[in-house]
């Protein structure tokens, strides 16, 4: 058994970086692969076992070392989900190719299936409808694009917008001006930009108008070109304001709307605009619909089983 060992070569920092909080990653891989991995000396002694697919760990192996090396660090949940079921291994490739690299210097990547399919929708559809549960990370790669267009020179300006739903308390009753009442709206996309961008750039773009962060009112009557726009929260607009809002595209312009239809917070019988929008612009060449599920959640493990448990709940009725 000893000549069936593999050494793989691998630097000390790499092998730290990859193998996860108290090696998570590399328990994950001996058991999805059937091998034991040894540590302690330089690089990895890979040892067979019964069942053992050395082909496929050392497969994995390689895509990790080059995804740490553009700097993604995958913990042991997120390589579990990209592996895909043990019937079918593989179903998800590791990003190699970071769609953008944050303010730390660390890429940000397509990490489920939805979200690789929005990147490459994004490249060929000036529209993208981006639907499904929260906790996919939908918005901050909306985000993401967004940002890296703007840096890469494709796009002029961004504008980044909300609706300000009342959700059971009205605005002119909350303390402040109008720019106090809308913030804790606008503050989801504010955080994703800070993760991204440095102080001092996201700053010195929001000064000359370079990235704009408003609620969805403020662009009526604008036409809005060379510019990467995104609605988030879509599911709470109305169709009147969904028509506004995609009538407010001019040349050389993009736009991703996200949204939860299962989080709508309009008033009863008001039609949501992301869905309405969805049925009627369906089949409109440039225009792109992106589905996201409780299968795609980046959050607590827990997450995604509560979205099934909802989803399985609501199929019953």
């Amino acid at each position: 058994m000893k000549s069936n060992i593999r050494h793989y070569s691998l630097s000390d920092n790499l092998k730290r970086v990859i193998s996860g909080e108290r090696e998570t990653v590399f328990r994950l891989l001996e058991s999805r692969f059937c091998v034991e991995i040894r540590t302690r000396l330089p690089g990895l002694d890979i040892v067979p076992l019964e069942g053992a697919d050395m082909s496929g760990i050392l497969a994995v192996l390689d895509q990790l070392k080059i995804a740490a090396r553009n700097g993604e660090v995958l913990d042991a949940p997120q390589l579990e989900r990209m592996l895909g079921p043990k019937e079918n291994p593989f179903s998800e490739a590791i990003p190699e190719n970071p769609v953008f690299r944050n303010r730390f210097g660390i890429s940000v990547s397509a990490k489920t299936p939805a979200q690789a399919e929005l990147v490459k929708a994004v490249e060929t559809n000036d529209i993208i409808f981006a639907k499904g549960p929260a906790g996919t990370g939908k918005t901050f790669l909306a985000v993401t694009l967004a940002v890296a267009s703007l840096e890469r020179g494709e796009a002029e300006r961004i504008c980044l917008v909300r609706p300000a739903v009342e959700a059971g308390e009205s605005l002119g009753f909350l303390p402040g001006d109008l720019k106090e009442k809308i913030a804790p709206y606008l503050r989801p996309i504010h955080d994703s930009l800070a993760e991204l961008l440095s102080t001092e750039k996201l700053r010195r773009y929001e000064e000359t108008g370079a990235i704009e962060v408003a609620p969805l009112a403020y662009m009526r009557g604008r036409t809005l070109k060379r510019a990467f726009i995104i609605l988030d929260e879509a599911q709470n607009t109305t169709t009147a304001q969904m028509k506004m809002f995609l009538t407010r595209l001019g040349p050389h312009s993009k736009a991703i709307i996200t949204g939860d239809t299962s989080q709508i917070d309009l008033a009863k019988g008001q039609v949501s605009g992301l869905e309405h929008a969805m049925k009627i612009l369906k089949g409109i060449r440039g225009i792109a619909e992106v589905e996201f599920s409780a299968t795609d959640v980046l959050r607590h493990h827990l997450v995604k089983d509560i979205l099934l448990a909802y989803e399985q709940n609501e199929l019953k009725k």
